[in-house]
Order: structure tokens, then sequence, then C-alpha cells
């Protein structure tokens, strides 16, 4: 069964939504950025997530990018 971002991308695709996508991948690198910087907690677990779900975004894009270019 998807995860929750997969389902989300898969709609921006779907949509042809770049933006929102582009929008996503921002906030996820942020949020990550926060979390490498904060000192008195392990947020490993948390960090990779964010970084898996920013490879699932990535891959949304490239699929936009590729529907384009056919």
């Amino acid at each position: 069964m998807p995860n929750a971002i997969e389902l989300i991308v898969g709609g921006y695709v779907s949509l042809n939504d770049r933006r929102a996508l582009d929008d996503l991948r921002m906030q996820r690198r942020k949020l990550a950025v926060d979390l490498k910087a904060r000192t008195g907690f392990d947020c490993r677990t948390t960090i990779q997530q964010i970084e898996e779900d920013i490879n699932v975004i990535e891959a949304g894009l490239a699929q936009l990018d590729g529907a384009g270019t056919t």
C-alpha cells in the first residue's frame, strides 16, 4: 500500500501541478534543515523519512519532466 506522500505526489502529477510539487519539496527541505540543526534530540529517523519523501517528490517532478518531453 502506498504511503501518504506517494498518494499526494501521484495526485499532483495527475493534475500536472509542478508548483505544488516544488512547494512541497521546498517545505520538506526546510524541515530537514531545521531538524538537523536541533540539538538534544535524536531526529535521525524523522530526517530519514523526510529525505525519503523528498526522493518521492523528485520522482514525481521527473515524471512531469518526462511527460513534457514526449
